[in-house]
C-alpha cells in the first residue's frame, strides 16, 4: 500500500468506477480511514459518498438496503478512536495499513457491542444508534442520533 493506491482507491470510489465486485470489508476501512486522516468532515464524506457510491453501482439506498447510518457511524468512531492511539510519525499509508490489520478480519466486530440486529433494522439503517455500553476503549465524545442523511 502506498499513497498513489490509497489515491486510486478514493478517486474511484468517489467517481463510482470502483467495480461493487471488488468492494471488500477491507475497502471500506481504507476508505474511512484515509477520509478521518485527511480532515474533520470524514463522517459527512462517508454519510455522502457510500449512498452516492452504492447508486453508481446499480445499488439502492432503501429502508431495507444499502447505506446504514449506524454501522457507518460506528466503524468511523472505531477507526478514529484507534487512530488517535497510534504512534506520532506514521505515513498516512503506514496508518492505513495497520488500521487494515486491525479491522479487515473483524468485519462483525460491531456485533460485539449492540444487543439486536442491527443489520436488518430500520431505524439504526436511517439514524445513528450508538450501543447501548458505549464503546469501550474510544473516548471520543459519540454524537447523538440524527436524522440519516441516505437519499431517498
Amino acid at each position: 500500500m502506498d499513497e498513489g493506491s490509497l489515491d486510486e482507491l478514493v478517486r474511484r470510489f468517489e467517481d463510482g468506477t470502483w467495480p461493487v465486485a471488488e468492494w471488500k470489508h477491507a475497502h471500506h476501512v481504507m476508505l474511512a480511514a484515509s477520509y478521518i486522516l485527511d480532515g474533520d468532515n470524514a463522517l459527512e464524506r462517508l454519510r455522502v459518498g457510500i449512498p452516492r457510491y452504492n447508486v453508481s453501482q446499480g445499488g439502492a439506498n432503501t429502508e431495507d438496503s444499502g447505506y446504514h447510518e449506524t454501522l457507518t457511524c460506528f466503524w468511523y468512531w472505531l477507526i478514529r478512536g484507534y487512530i488517535g492511539q497510534l504512534p506520532a510519525g506514521l505515513s498516512r499509508p503506514e496508518v492505513v495499513q495497520r488500521v487494515v490489520n486491525e479491522y479487515a478480519p473483524q468485519r462483525d466486530l460491531f456485533r460485539r457491542y449492540y444487543d439486536f440486529d442491527v443489520v436488518k433494522s430500520r431505524e439504526a439503517r436511517a439514524v445513528w444508534i450508538p450501543p447501548a455500553g458505549g464503546m469501550p476503549g474510544i473516548d471520543l465524545p459519540l454524537p447523538e442520533p440524527a436524522k440519516s442523511t441516505a437519499p431517498e
